[in-house]
């Protein structure tokens, strides 16, 4: 009988590690051209819309920009929770509280003037991401029931939370009956740094958000604290580190930025909310996370990677009418060759024979 049995491969070179995510972006091109083309789509026009026209384009490395960076900030949040294993996939809910939160500031505000009225919506934003990471926290260190299904079903609990909103008491009374909230002010909404341009200010404050925290977790005590949690948990006992503590650090951080997040998409993008405020970038920034190798460095190229993925399916529904679940399925697969590529890496599979001897009576 022959069975396959997983060994353990000696600890991987850092440019093996750092490679891997380079070729499952290839691979997936690849067996995207394939897929595509057995299903009776252009495969080779698909790949070439989704993963070249946006770069080889001057047109859209603006929307390049915009798209990559809330993938880029809540992706950095997940990483430091992954990095203790804790398991954060409701970011999507924490990022639709952050802009839900700066949306009511917006609203609350509409009659005043002045610089103060950003920096409130995204202190009220980070804090509304923040609050909703507190109940997975407190089930997980008080009764252990796992962060995974608490945080994911709470993001479907924000989506209704959000269209009670634009429908009832938020809904814009001039709005021509269309679910949505007023428009924000000038003082409400992120400025654009490059002019005739769609990039605004929370393009540079991704940039800046990776670079911070690569700086924490790698040069302070809490980005130590938090890889020994993660890694050896017994140790980080024995080192004084209470991994209660870090469970709610690490979620409450990322719930933090993806609520950061969602204040620039509303401030930035959207300029008011509506019901399609929910674009999946708290579900999507999982595949930049790992893209990026938890690293935030990594992170803003896993981001800009995506962010191509995404822009470029825009393009190619256009041009070659590409259906829009393409996108999910590139991304999809994008992920599996990720984490087939990292079991091979770090594991070497043998097929093992087994002789079955039958005892005699």
């Amino acid at each position: 009988m022959m069975q396959l049995r997983l060994e353990k491969r000696p600890e991987p070179s850092r440019l093996m590690l750092y490679l891997t995510p380079v070729l499952a972006v290839l691979a997936t091109a690849l067996v995207g051209a394939i897929v595509f083309s057995l299903i009776g789509y252009n495969g080779l026009g698909a790949v070439r819309e989704i993963f070249v026209t946006p770069i080889v384009n001057p047109l859209k490395w603006q929307d390049l920009a915009v798209k990559s960076a809330p993938l880029i900030i809540i992706a950095v949040g997940l990483a430091i929770g992954y990095r203790a294993n804790v398991w954060n996939i409701g970011a999507e809910g924490q990022y639709i509280l952050g802009g839900l939160a700066a949306t009511g500031v917006a609203l609350l505000t509409r009659d005043f003037s002045g610089p103060w009225i950003l920096p409130a919506m995204i202190v009220a934003g980070m804090l509304g991401g923040l609050a909703w990471a507190v109940l997975p926290a407190l089930l997980r260190t008080k009764l252990q029931v796992n962060e995974i299904l608490t945080s994911l079903m709470l993001t479907y609990v924000a989506i209704q939370l959000l269209n009670y909103l634009v429908i009832g008491p938020w809904k814009d009374p001039m709005g021509f009956g269309f679910p949505q909230t007023r428009m924000f002010t000038a003082d409400q909404t992120l400025p654009f740094i490059i002019p005739r341009t769609i990039v605004h200010l929370g393009v540079p404050i991704a940039v800046v958000v990776a670079v911070v925290v690569w700086f924490v977790m790698g040069r302070s005590v809490f980005g130590y604290q938090v890889k020994v949690v993660g890694a050896a948990p017994n140790a980080a006992r024995y080192g004084g580190f209470s991994i209660n503590r870090t469970i709610w650090l690490a979620l409450l951080t990322s719930g933090a930025l993806a609520g950061l997040a969602g204040v620039l998409e509303a401030s930035g993008t959207f300029g008011r909310m509506v019901p399609s405020f929910p674009t999946n970038y708290g579900f999507t920034a999982i595949i930049v996370a790992f893209l990026g190798r938890l690293h935030p460095i990594g992170i803003i190229f896993a981001g800009l990677a995506m962010a191509v993925a995404v822009v470029g399916g825009e393009v190619a529904q256009t041009t070659i009418q590409l259906p829009a679940a393409a996108v999910g399925i590139f991304q999809s697969m994008m992920l599996f060759f990720l984490l087939a590529s990292d079991l091979l890496v770090r594991y070497r599979v043998r097929v093992v024979g087994k002789r079955v001897v039958e005892a005699t009576p």
